[in-house]
């Protein structure tokens, strides 16, 4: 099955977990965060503007990006874990 997002939102896959911290300690999965950065699936049209015409998106797919804590909605298709979220959700690209 595909998703197909509609308008200004983006379908991303999150990145791992890290396993330790900086200093070397293994976390067990309780303690581990959800991370804040994916890899973007899919993409919307883009938003509909007063005038009618379509803004242009400012991500595209493939791109690995950071995002809010409490962005986007998470969503399960054939097994795997989506998050979908408005683009402006999105605060940077990661390079």
């Amino acid at each position: 099955m595909k998703i197909k997002p509609l308008a200004d939102r983006i379908v991303l896959e999150r990145l791992e977990a890290e396993e330790k911290t900086a200093g070397g300690i293994v976390l067990p999965d309780a303690a581990k965060e959800k991370p804040k950065q994916g890899k973007i699936i899919a993409i919307g049209d883009g938003k509909v503007l007063d005038s009618g015409e379509r803004a242009k998106m400012t991500v595209k797919k493939g791109d690995t990006v950071l995002f809010t804590s409490y962005a986007g909605t998470e969503v399960k298709v054939d097994g795997k874990e989506y998050l979908i979220m408005r683009e402006e959700d999105v605060l940077a690209i990661v390079n």
